[in-house]
């Protein structure tokens, strides 16, 4: 092996959080370093995500915070110990970006854009000479690997890899999941990909129309052993939004969705009040007067439900688990994240390929998922951040 600063001896695969992350690592480590990034520009995906406000982690004990994972919460619990919550706001203030804690416990750099929390962290690489090689899109090899660049074909033999090559979504910002066939070429089992964070595909009926775009707010949805609060929003697709999202396990399986309406309140307690007289309101005015209902709620109610029972507990039960018949999780494309992966078997505890000694692996590449809401950026780096430093101590 290269000692540890002689020679671009270390390379990283993919340009997003984990990737910088496991770029940094290897760099405050003594390694030279080489990033390869097919696209044209870093972090694409990250700086799509922060267009709208980036939500950079969770405030919130860690024991809930690693719940958001699933049965990848053993696995991804020492990283995250490492790199949690906490960790990701001292990054961010680090390269002088202020943060808030939203109502929800959300934190977002107090600009809401990711630009200048990447634009001073590529600084900061770019000061430690990190070799950043943008149209460098990797065609084949797991070491050496094998390149399509601008100057044309190029093979590079590191002493150690730091794989961060995304999921399978969004491919036009360079998560493609290309390279599961240079992995499987290799020998390696993959885990198929799978969209999580995707919408849900529902036939609406033309009665829905007028609804589309509007949010179903403060509700409570339920598929297989999986409950979230949040917000969903109808659109001429079906239903999105981040009270769905945690559900993806769950609906990717083929389980039935229901919609509580009306979360905090219980059946006994709408039921009284659906017992009252309805004199000469209309069923939906009724609603609207008897629990507050939303037009786009309303309008649900009937997609989903009529005819309507007339007895006040069995409508109110209805309210409380309202079933709406889907057709499944949007494409794999149009999901925020994937599932699937190179799956924890083939990884030691350093997130080293057991295949392939000296390639590591961190990200989205890895088989776990989780909901929106800061948990996808907290574990990519985290995963970035474990995997360069144990590639550094690998090969130093």
């Amino acid at each position: 092996m290269a000692a540890p600063g002689g020679g671009s001896s270390a390379l990283v695969i993919g340009g997003g959080p984990a990737g910088l992350m496991a770029a940094e690592a290897l760099l405050d480590a003594g390694w030279r370093v080489t990033l390869a990034e097919q696209k044209p520009s870093l972090a694409r995906k990250f700086l799509m995500a922060g267009k709208s406000g980036l939500n950079l982690t969770k405030a919130e004990p860690a024991e809930e915070f690693l719940k958001a994972y699933g049965a990848a919460a053993d696995w991804l619990a020492p990283m995250l110990a490492a790199f949690g919550p906490e960790a990701a706001v001292r990054f961010a203030e680090e390269l002088g970006q202020e943060v808030f804690t939203g109502s929800t416990g959300r934190v977002f750099p107090k600009v809401m854009k990711a630009s200048p929390l990447l634009r001073a962290w590529l600084a900061r690489l770019e000061a430690k000479r990190l070799e950043v090689r943008t149209r460098w899109r990797w065609t084949g090899g797991a070491g050496p690997f094998i390149f399509d660049t601008p100057e044309g074909p190029v093979t590079r033999a590191p002493d150690v890899a730091v794989l961060a090559a995304g999921g399978a979504s969004w491919r036009r910002l360079g998560s493609d999941g290309a390279w599961a066939g240079h992995l499987e070429a290799e020998g390696l089992e993959l885990t198929p990909f799978a969209p999580a964070n995707a919408g849900l595909k529902v036939d609406w009926s033309p009665h829905m129309t007028r609804h589309f775009g509007a949010p179903l707010k403060n509700i409570a949805l339920t598929a297989g052993d999986i409950t979230a609060r949040g917000e969903a929003v109808i659109s001429a697709r079906g239903l999105e939004g981040g009270g769905l999202y945690p559900l993806s396990p769950a609906l990717r399986q083929g389980a039935a969705l229901t919609l509580d309406l009306a979360p905090d309140r219980t059946v006994e307690a709408l039921a009284r009040r659906l017992a009252r007289p309805r004199g000469k309101d209309s069923l939906s005015n009724w609603l609207r007067k008897a629990l507050k209902l939303s037009p786009q709620a309303q309008a649900l109610v009937m997609e989903c439900a009529r005819p309507l029972p007339r007895e006040p507990e069995a409508l109110a039960r209805l309210l409380k688990a309202l079933p709406v018949a889907h057709a499944g999780l949007r494409p794999l494309d149009e999901a925020i994240s994937t599932a699937g992966g190179l799956p924890r078997a083939a990884l030691d505890e350093g997130l080293m390929l057991r295949a392939k000694p000296g390639v590591f692996a961190a990200g989205e590449m890895l088989d776990w998922e989780a909901p929106t809401g800061g948990y996808l950026l907290t574990a990519c780096m985290a995963t970035g951040l474990w995997a360069g430093r144990h590639a550094a101590r690998h090969g130093g």
